[in-house]
């Protein structure tokens, strides 16, 4: 995309003064570029078109403050630019609060005596499972939530909870008798 300056400092103008219209044409003419600036951070598209509508609900709370209306480019860009990094690092805090989290739960087992073995096979194995179905697993036995709380915490469906811990424990009966754990 060719970045027209003066006409995008003409639309915030007219946008500051009141003319809805003109915001939508800076949407159609900067949203897909909002949306590529984000997928090359986050390397997700769903979640990169998410960002890009963070970034417009920003930009609209803040174009008043915009002084320099010609750079508006630049300034919205940034505004996506920081969005994508601060989803980036709540990615990379529930990465670690769940890699702390396995951790404990090793540390856990190892303390208990008996079983040691069996227990530190099975969390060897739930971590072989798809992340949908790891947390639906550890909530459901570690944490001892019920399906509907389980539903109300990964703000998913009664039915897709029950579902993913079917297909959990399904995948898990393979895996350990694939690996000769089964008693």
């Amino acid at each position: 995309m060719k970045i027209d300056k003066r006409s995008d400092a003409k639309l915030v103008l007219a946008f500051q003064s009141g003319d809805k219209k003109a915001l939508a044409t800076l949407v159609k003419r900067w949203h897909l570029t909002f949306c590529k600036k984000a997928f090359w951070l986050v390397k997700d598209a769903d979640v990169a078109k998410d960002i890009a509508q963070d970034s417009w609900q920003t930009i609209i709370a803040k174009i008043d403050t915009l002084k320099d209306t010609s750079s508006f480019g630049s300034w919205a860009l940034r505004i996506v630019y920081s969005t994508s990094l601060d989803v980036l690092r709540t990615k990379n805090s529930e990465r670690f609060k769940q890699e702390e989290y396995v951790k404990n739960q090793e540390v856990i087992v190892e303390d208990n005596n008996e079983n040691t073995t069996l227990k530190r096979k099975l969390l060897l194995a739930i971590q072989d499972l798809p992340e949908q179905q790891q947390q639906v697993i550890k909530l459901f036995y570690l944490e001892e939530y019920s399906l509907k709380e389980i539903s109300k915490t990964l703000d998913i469906s009664l039915g897709t909870a029950k579902s993913r811990l079917f297909y959990a424990r399904e995948k898990l009966k393979t895996i350990l008798k694939n690996r000769n754990y089964e008693k």
